[in-house]
């Protein structure tokens, strides 16, 4: 495991494929690490599946209405539709690349629509740049990331066992 530099801005994500640890952006889109923290100490992601997995190309999950495999609203044919009962988050656009690991908002078509979800970058995607709110960066576990079933839906997903902010963990 790495050397947690600032466990307030760390997340630490237990997948169905094992642990991932992501440093938070707070000082580029510090509305979006709020929101991921916010949702994470709820315990909203534990349990979120990864429902939409392109090869060489990332993970997506966070769907924490359609989702959460332990929620009353849990749904596999909805799952990415959904978000949380938080209203969305206006676009913090910064000028980092999408390379691998990089952990980004998934949003509608509107770049104000960021809610829950979220997706963990497989391979540079710079065509995403400067259009999606990069909010941190996997920092180790991505060959955990790697093994995550593919597929739009995948067929009995992945999902996040536990999410935590670092500081919280023990």
């Amino acid at each position: 495991m790495t050397d947690i530099k600032d466990p307030e801005n760390t997340i630490i994500m237990d997948t169905t494929q094992g642990k991932v640890v992501i440093e938070l952006h707070s000082d580029l889109a510090p509305k979006h690490v709020a929101r991921i923290k916010e949702l994470t100490r709820e315990g909203a992601y534990d349990g979120v599946v990864f429902h939409r997995v392109i090869d060489g190309f990332m993970a997506q999950t966070g769907d924490v209405k359609f989702g959460k495999s332990t929620g009353a609203d849990f749904n596999p044919s909805r799952a990415g539709m959904g978000g949380s009962d938080r209203p969305d988050l206006e676009a913090e656009f910064s000028n980092l690349n999408h390379a691998r690991g990089t952990c980004s908002m998934a949003r509608a078509q509107n770049p104000n629509s960021a809610n829950s979800q979220f997706f963990i970058c497989f391979d540079d995607a710079a065509f995403l740049n400067r259009q999606y709110t990069v909010w941190g960066q996997v920092v180790s576990g991505m060959d955990n990331v790697d093994k995550i079933k593919r597929g739009e839906p995948v067929p009995d997903p992945d999902k996040i066992v536990s999410m935590k902010v670092a500081a919280d963990a023990e």
